[in-house]
């Protein structure tokens, strides 16, 4: 029995609760690239660097007040930096679509272009936030790093294996599904909400029964910009800030998007936990998991990983293109232009 648990406790600790922090990061970045798609009809390649600026500001911010002394004890200041860090996104992401954006969508461009815009407002924010902050790691959390230690664990319940509990793993799984069950109220009891469902579903039917489509679309940007934001940070506390790294999840927040559905918000949720799942669970190596479920005395050779981490994205893409040759419009039956 002990020998079971000490097995639970090492998957809890290296898959379940790593795969469920990083799929909720996951997730709220999957949720502002449906959004766009489903109300702007666009696949927004940007996104990924519209967390990195969110980040960005949400760091140097951090720095400010670290400097004046403020602190939030067992919590990283970042924390505080954060509502003002989603302002500034907001910011950038309306002064984008008003400065580009808004003169394709208002000469009815076809969605392709308005992808092949997403990407070159990739590189230019891309370049803005290595330019101000560099192309290194940074760490950026403060406070206590851990709410219950391994040997504290092992203190307690006396097996050989300890659980540990970071503070930025509680903090991420808190934050995502307040701001989940946000958005989801949002979308469905608000008036604003309501609209941008309407318009979501069928834009002529939305206009003529007297949305304001400019509302729609400000609301939009607020939201994916804030939801990139909360991403971020929330990705950086728990990891570390990288322009690059940010770049790269953009793969596994599209898979994770189009898995679940593309512009099916429950879809972006569940398919950001499907492939954080995937990802972490198939890199693990479970030698010592064996070591105990395995026959008495048995001392498994090799590391029974099924895929080395350095591949991890690449199970975000073979799970896409496994979703798109089988079922295309993913779980939840999003759309297909």
């Amino acid at each position: 029995m002990a020998d079971l648990l000490n097995a639970l406790v090492l998957f809890s600790n290296f898959v379940l609760i790593p795969s469920v922090t990083y799929g909720a990061q996951l997730a709220l970045g999957a949720l502002g690239i449906t959004l766009i798609y489903a109300i702007l009809r666009f696949a927004n390649f940007a996104h990924g660097d519209t967390m990195a600026f969110g980040t960005m500001v949400a760091i140097f911010l951090t720095w400010a007040f670290q400097a004046m002394g403020l602190s939030l004890g067992i919590f990283p200041v970042a924390l505080l930096a954060l509502p003002f860090a989603m302002v500034a996104t907001a910011l950038l992401v309306l002064g984008t679509d008003k400065l580009i954006y808004k003169h394709y969508r208002n000469r009815k461009i076809d969605p392709v272009i308005f992808v092949m815009t997403s990407v070159g407002v990739m590189f230019m924010m891309n370049g803005l936030v290595r330019i101000f902050i560099g192309t290194g790691d940074i760490a950026f959390a403060d406070g206590s790093r851990f709410l219950l230690r391994a040997r504290e664990f092992r203190d307690m319940t006396g097996l050989d294996e300890g659980l540990a509990l970071r503070t930025t793993q509680v903090i991420t799984i808190v934050v995502a599904v307040g701001v989940m069950a946000a958005l989801f109220w949002f979308l469905q009891k608000t008036r604003t909400g309501k609209s941008m469902r309407a318009f979501s579903d069928n834009e002529d039917l939305a206009l003529l029964s007297g949305i304001n489509p400019e509302r729609v679309v400000l609301v939009t940007w607020i939201i994916a910009g804030g939801l990139a934001t909360i991403a971020g940070v929330l990705y950086g506390l728990d990891k570390s800030f990288r322009p690059f790294t940010y770049f790269q999840l953009l793969l596994p927040m599209f898979a994770a998007a189009i898995l679940g559905g593309i512009g099916q918000p429950i879809g972006a949720v569940v398919g950001g936990f499907v492939i954080a799942f995937s990802e972490v669970a198939l890199t693990y190596a479970y030698r010592r998991v064996f070591a105990y479920v395995g026959p008495e005395n048995w001392d498994p050779e090799g590391l029974f990983q099924l895929v080395e981490t350095e591949y991890k994205f690449a199970i975000s893409f073979i799970l896409l293109v496994i979703v798109l040759l089988i079922r295309p419009t993913g779980i939840f039956r999003g759309r297909i232009v």
